[in-house]
């Protein structure tokens, strides 16, 4: 690109525009007012979303990211503007997601004098961001900019984070934009050995009973097919992680279900009976393995990862297959032999039966007594043929809608799973619509949950937003009091919520509404929720003391699976 002189402040509008972004959620202030001036002449450009408060902007554009596959782009001023996102950027360390927030800061000359409204970011977020960098010069934006997106999107993606001085912004620059596509010692993509491949086919060709274990880590990769393959060719089950989920039809023959704490029963338990574990691109967090000691001890375990750091952290493997998934498990794929698993597979059904028969029955099929959460979240994504985007907030509400929900199509689950982050829900599905317009966005959220980022109605308001929110209202901090009501004696501490009326709180931001009590008037709340495209905000009154199961309690064995209420 030809150089031109401009202002640090449209150098940044025109990197933007050079990597290709189309949205911007955010929010204006002191310090990014100049970026803001220059953003007025590219609102045929840029859909900026208004938020209502800066942790929502970093998880709308999470939202936006995972359903997406583009990197989220955050734009907020310094100070407390700053502060308010670290949860949603420690959110997407934690999960992986491409974000790039740019923040404003006070002008260079009056940093370290504890100016108003500054504060040191980049040492804030240095521990949670893949990148944290001060741009104090307008000629250093466009390489920020250009470094910043390559970061944040290639190998294990995440987030990264630009504080932007106010005289940077200001100031006149020589611009020219370049996209990164180097850094010297950042190797994205690790070189792949030829000899782990052979060596992880030849463990795979010899099992008898291998059973695969599905992250994000696939769909990040855009390697769907490319798995899918893989376990067709050699017949092998499979089940996913939390953030795994939809990476594989949710009725594909070899999908078993979710594992870890509230997984299916029939994973968890074989885990401890496969002989070869095959695990790609997932990290074995304590919500999937349990107590490590006793995890999968009978089995030669093959790790699929991009970042090294995480094989052998939690989970010594047999062998660590370094590299892109896409082309590791292509790679694999080729040197397979063609199998049959049949006896394998079909000792899964039993399990299946019991979970069946002890849980999905009384959650979902024949309920009694008030409406449950499972049979909302069952129905709902019936309706919708399985084909919409779930979108969740944190607690019971997710573990139901993750258990419930299903899918057809991959980018489907958006939830908040290694931070486990309370009031992500509503903003990630402004996020979601944003970035899949033409599908349909259910979030689920409960009475808690909702109520940290219920500002984001405005938004919704604002920016006409359809995304569809399902209120699972118990009154009660449900995850905490079913610890309470297991673990604790039932000594329940702050945990019963005196909520207010939600109904009037939608219409007074002009959101459709309706409120459904009894089990008869539900099918008929749905239907008026999905049939058109506006937001829509249905509120289902719960059992108040409902439980989720399976639960496999924390720290213990991962065959330990409690099925029903002792």
């Amino acid at each position: 690109m030809k150089s031109k002189e401009l202002a640090g402040r449209y150098a940044l509008m025109e990197s933007l525009k050079a990597e290709g972004v189309d949205t911007i959620f955010g929010y204006p202030g002191g310090s990014i007012i100049p970026t803001f001036d220059a953003l007025y002449d590219y609102r045929d450009i840029f859909n900026f979303v208004l938020v209502r408060h800066e942790q929502a902007a970093t998880h709308a554009a999470e939202g936006y990211a995972r359903v997406s596959g583009k990197v989220g782009v955050v734009l907020l001023t310094s100070g407390p503007g700053a502060t308010n996102a670290i949860t949603g950027i420690a959110d997407a360390m934690m999960d992986s997601t491409p974000m790039v927030v740019i923040a404003g800061q006070v002008a260079s000359q009056a940093l370290g004098s504890d100016a108003f409204q500054e504060t040191d970011l980049v040492g804030i977020t240095q521990p949670i961001t893949k990148w944290s960098f001060q741009i104090r010069k307008a000629e250093d934006i466009a390489w920020a900019v250009s470094r910043a997106f390559y970061i944040a999107s290639t190998g294990r993606p995440g987030p990264v984070v630009l504080d932007l001085t106010k005289d940077a912004q200001t100031e006149l620059c020589d611009f020219a934009y370049k996209k990164c596509s180097f850094i010297r010692s950042y190797i994205p993509y690790p070189e792949i050995s030829e000899f782990d491949v052979e060596q992880a086919a030849h463990i795979i060709n010899a099992a008898k009973k291998p059973f695969a274990l599905l992250g994000q880590g696939v769909i990040l990769s855009n390697a769907e097919k490319e798995v899918m393959k893989f376990l067709e060719k050699a017949n092998i089950p499979a089940a996913t992680t939390l953030l795994g989920l939809s990476c594989l039809p949710s009725d594909h023959e070899l999908n078993k279900g979710m594992l870890g704490m509230h997984g299916n029963y029939g994973p968890n338990m074989k885990t401890n009976e496969c002989d070869v574990l095959i695990a790609i691109g997932m990290r074995f967090s304590d919500r999937v393995t349990g107590n490590r000691n006793t995890y999968a001890k009978q089995a030669k375990i093959l790790h699929f990862d991009i970042d090294p750091s995480e094989i052998g952290k939690n989970i010594t493997p047999t062998l660590g297959i370094l590299g892109d998934i896409k082309e590791s498990i292509t790679m694999v794929t080729e040197k397979l032999k063609e199998n049959n698993h049949k006896e394998w597979i079909d000792s899964f059904k039993p399990l299946e039966k019991k979970e069946y028969e002890k849980v999905f029955v009384k959650e979902v099929e024949n309920c009694t007594g008030d409406i449950h959460m499972g049979e909302v979240v069952d129905k709902i994504s019936k309706a919708t043929g399985n084909k919409a985007v779930l979108v969740t907030d944190v607690g019971q509400n997710q573990i139901m809608s993750a258990r419930y929900f299903k899918y057809k199509q991959t980018r489907s689950v958006i939830t908040s799973g290694g931070l486990g982050t309370m009031g992500f829900g509503l903003p990630a599905a402004m996020g979601a619509k944003v970035g899949a317009p033409d599908r349909t966005v259910c979030a689920f959220c409960g009475d808690g949950g909702l109520q940290m980022t219920i500002e984001e109605l405005g938004t919704i308001m604002q920016s006409s937003i359809g995304v569809k929110i399902i209120l699972l209202n118990n009154n009660k901090l449900g995850m905490v009091r079913q610890w309470q009501e297991l673990f604790w004696h039932k000594r329940y501490s702050f945990t019963d919520m005196l909520n207010p009326d939600f109904s009037m709180i939608a219409s007074a931001y002009g959101i459709k509404n309706s409120v459904v009590e009894k089990r008869e008037d539900l099918d008929k709340g749905i239907a008026d929720m999905l049939k058109d495209d506006k937001a829509y905000m249905l509120i289902v009154n719960l059992e108040e003391c409902g439980l989720v199961y399976p639960m496999t309690p924390a720290g213990d064995d991962v065959t330990n699976v409690l099925l029903e209420k002792k």
